[in-house]
C-alpha cells in the first residue's frame, strides 16, 4: 500500500508543475496576457528545479530494497501524508481561483506554478532532515547478545522507532559478528533443574558437593585436552599446507614454458595432501559445517591463481570471518519480538529479540547520559617555580661554639 501511495504521489508531483503551465494555454490560447521574457525565464526556473527535486528523490527514495518492515514507517508517512495535503490544496485553489474564473494573466499562472515548485523543494528538504539526518546523532547504546555463544557487541544509534533499530542491528550483525561454532561441551547432558537429583532429603552437604566438585575437574581437564588437541591439530594443518604449497612452487619450476598447469588442477591435485589435516583441524573447532570440499577447493584455485602465500589460505580457516561470509546473499527471515509497538521509538531499559530460525538475538537498549563540560583556566605564572644549580654555602663563621 506504501509503495503504490508513493508512486502515485511520485508521477503527481512531477506531473503537476507542466499541467499548471499548460491547461490555460490549450482552454484559452490567444486569450492570455503574454508575459515574453519573464515567463520563458520562470519556464526554465521550474525545469531546472524539477530536474534537482528528480535527482534527489532518486538519490533518497529509489534504492534497492533490502528489507520488509512490519509496518510503515511513520516519518514516510507523515511525509506522504504532508505531500498530498499540499498537493491537494494546491489543486483546490487551482479548480477553483483559475480555471474556474478564467485567469488570462499567464504571468500569475507560472508565479503559482513556481511556488508549488518550491513548496517540492522544502518538502524534499524535510525528507532528507527526517529520514537521513535525524538519526545520526547517537542517543542510545545498543548492546546485542547471541544467546547461543554469549557473543556481544555494542553500537551507538539515534532516535529511531523499534523496527528501525532492529534493521540496523541486523546489518552490523551480519558484518561484525564472527560465524557460531558450537561448543564442544554442548553436546553434553546437563543436569535437570526439577529436583530429581535431590529426592534423598537426608543427603548430607558434603554428599552434594562431591559430584559438583568431579564435575568441574572432568570440565578442567577437557578444555586443557581439547586446546592440546586444537594446537596439535593446528600446528599440522601449517605444516602441512606449507608443504603442499612448496610442492606446486617446484612443479610450476619444472614445467616448461607454454605448458603451464591450471590453478584448478593446481588446487585439486594438492587438495588431498592438505584434506585429512584440514578436515580434523576443523572438526576440533567445530567449523565443518561452514566449508564444503567445494568451497575450500575454490578458496585454493584463488591463492594459487593470485600467488598468495600459505598464511593467506590458512587465515580463513585459523580465524572464521564474519556471518555474511557463510550465510550468503539469501534472504533471511527474522523476528522482532518485543513489549513494544515497532513503531514506538526507542528508550532507555528497553529490552526486544530478534529470532531467526537457528539464531537469537537479546539487544538491551541504555541511553548515553547528558555530558556537561565546564572549563578550568590555570594560569601560566601559578606552575613555575625557581631552581637553582648551585646550593648556598653554609657560612660556617657566623656559627657560634657550644
Amino acid at each position: 500500500m506504501g509503495l503504490y501511495m508513493f508512486c502515485v504521489l511520485s508521477v503527481l508531483t512531477f506531473l503537476t508543475p507542466p499541467l499548471f503551465i499548460m491547461l490555460p494555454q490549450v482552454l484559452w490560447g490567444s486569450e492570455l496576457v503574454p508575459c515574453g521574457v519573464i515567463c520563458e525565464g520562470l519556464y526554465i526556473s521550474v525545469a531546472f528545479k524539477l530536474l534537482f527535486i528528480a535527482l534527489g528523490s532518486w538519490a533518497v527514495f529509489f534504492r534497492e530494497p533490502r528489507y520488509v518492515l512490519p509496518r510503515l514507517v511513520e516519518f514516510r508517512a507523515l511525509l506522504l501524508l504532508l505531500l498530498s495535503l499540499f498537493l491537494v490544496s494546491y489543486w483546490l485553489f487551482y479548480v477553483v481561483q483559475i480555471l474556474g474564473q478564467q485567469e488570462r494573466n499567464l504571468l500569475g499562472v507560472v508565479q503559482y506554478t513556481v511556488s508549488l515548485v518550491d513548496t517540492f523543494i522544502f518538502i524534499h528538504y524535510l525528507t532528507v532532515v527526517l529520514l537521513e539526518i535525524r538519526q545520526l546523532q547517537p542517543f542510545y547504546v545498543l548492546r546485542v547478545v547471541r544467546s547461543s555463544d554469549g557473543e556481544a557487541r555494542c553500537y551507538t544509534i539515534g532516535r529511531v522507532s523499534l523496527q528501525r533499530s532492529a534493521l540496523f542491528i541486523l546489518e552490523n550483525y551480519y558484518k561484525d559478528f564472527p560465524a557460531f561454532t558450537p561448543s564442544p561441551h554442548t553436546k553434553k547432558q546437563e543436569q535437570s533443574l526439577d529436583g530429581k537429583g535431590f529426592e534423598d532429603s537426608n543427603m548430607s552437604q558434603s554428599q552434594i558437593l562431591i559430584p559438583s566438585s568431579t564435575n568441574y575437574k572432568d570440565r578442567y581437564y577437557a578444555d586443557i585436552e581439547l586446546e592440546r588437541k586444537i594446537r596439535r591439530r593446528r600446528a599440522r594443518l601449517v605444516v602441512t599446507v606449507h608443504r603442499s604449497f612448496s610442492e606446486v612452487q617446484r612443479m610450476d619450476n619444472r614445467i616448461k614454458s607454454g605448458q603451464a598447469i591450471d590453478a584448478r588442477e593446481a588446487a585439486q591435485s594438492i587438495f588431498p595432501l592438505i584434506a585429512q589435516s584440514l578436515q580434523r583441524y576443523l572438526r576440533s573447532t567445530q567449523q565443518t559445517h561452514l566449508y564444503s570440499m567445494e568451497s575450500i577447493i575454490k578458496h585454493l584455485t584463488l591463492c594459487l591463481m593470485h600467488s598468495m602465500s600459505p598464511q593467506a589460505f590458512l587465515e580463513q580457516y585459523l580465524r572464521p570471518g564474519a556471518q555474511c561470509e557463510y550465510s550468503g546473499a539469501q534472504p533471511a527471515l527474522w523476528t522482532l519480538v518485543s513489549e513494544e509497538a515497532v513503531t514506538r521509538s526507542l528508550k532507555s531499559n528497553l529490552t526486544f529479540c530478534l529470532r531467526s530460525s537457528d539464531t537469537q538475538l537479546v539487544v538491551s537498549v541504555s541511553a548515553i547520559p547528558s555530558l556537561t563540560l565546564t572549563e578550568n583556566f590555570i594560569p601560566p605564572n601559578s606552575h613555575r617555580f625557581l631552581v637553582q644549580l648551585y646550593p648556598q654555602v653554609l657560612d660556617t663563621s657566623s656559627i657560634s661554639p657550644a
